[in-house]
């Protein structure tokens, strides 16, 4: 069985980040690419929000520079996705792809939470084209333009008042005929002018010829009557939710009811000694590349500490 010092789940900014700070600290990273070979990023079209890149950069092109950044220190990027773990006590035992079985002293868990999506396939049809599940990251596309927002949460409202600030109009699509949101959030909704709340209705599908135009609509008038609407949109934002990548090691770590992972407070420590988690998986607040830089960056730091302390 391999024996690895510094194991890495994920690859998006903060797996490939903690395999940058690792390599530099001679721990001789294993990094594991996972389900979305540079992450969520990848599926984006323009970064502008992220440090050093004033003209701003494709996502899968600043992935591709990451990774190259983390392989020029020495890290072992490898392909693969993990299936199986066993944290029990260490040195940790981790299954990829469902076959090979490795053993590390420290475990970054960089794996990431993925957007839940309606299941149009519209969606994958515009996706990078209008499609969005980040109003902080994509928001400024649309400044002054007409978008929609769906959801009925915290969430979708937070994404709903960031929009107002840059759209000239933002529709909330809410499928039942109240908001879940905390009740602050639902006035502060109620009262922005240029938010239109769409209760009990429902998205079909979306149109456009070169990127979202509008958005194919069904309203509930009572069963069995519908009334379809069709909205002008520039863009289509999902606001219903993440799903952490963490069910193959939720058996041994402490996560909250979502499923993030839980850690110290300013740390990327969990609640087992040498295993940490970095990014979105342990983000349910903030979920950006910049954010989840940092954590890999604080990952990777952690690990040379107990490495050292350990004697490893």
């Amino acid at each position: 069985m391999e024996h690895i010092r510094c194991l890495i789940i994920g690859s998006g900014p903060a797996g490939y980040t903690a395999a940058i700070y690792a390599s530099r600290a001679n721990l001789n990273p294993v990094l594991y690419a996972g389900i979305q070979p540079g992450g969520q990023l990848t599926t984006t079209t323009d970064i502008e929000n992220f440090p050093g890149y004033p003209e701003g950069i494709n996502g899968t092109e600043m992935m591709d520079q990451l990774r190259k950044q983390a392989e020029r220190f020495g890290a072992d990027l490898r392909s693969g996705i993990v299936t199986g773990a066993d944290l029990s006590k260490a040195p940790y035992r981790i299954t990829i792809d469902g076959e090979t079985e490795l053993e590390t002293d420290t475990l970054i868990i960089a794996t990431g939470a993925s957007a839940k999506y309606l299941g149009l396939e519209d969606e994958a049809k515009y996706a990078g084209m209008g499609v969005s599940a980040c109003a902080t990251c994509d928001g400024f596309f649309y400044r002054g333009k007409n978008v929609a927002v769906v959801g009925g949460g915290d969430t979708a409202c937070e994404e709903a008042l960031y929009l107002s600030s840059l759209a000239k109009q933002v529709y909330l699509i809410v499928r039942k005929n109240y908001l879940r949101a905390s009740q602050v959030m639902q006035d502060r909704v109620m009262n922005t002018p240029n938010i239109k709340v769409l209760f009990e209705h429902n998205t079909l599908g979306l149109f456009g010829d070169n990127g979202v135009e509008g958005a194919h609509l069904v309203k509930r008038k009572g069963e069995p009557d519908e009334e379809k609407v069709d909205i002008a949109i520039d863009g289509f934002f999902l606001a219903i939710g993440h799903k952490p990548n963490s069910d193959v090691f939720k058996k041994y770590l402490e996560t909250d009811e979502v499923g993030y992972i839980k850690t110290v407070a300013g740390t990327p420590k969990t609640n087992i000694p040498g295993v940490y988690a970095a990014g979105d998986v342990a983000d349910p607040i903030y979920r950006q590349a910049v954010t989840a830089a940092g954590s890999g960056c604080k990952a990777a730091i952690e690990a040379e500490r107990y490495l050292s302390e350990h004697g490893l």
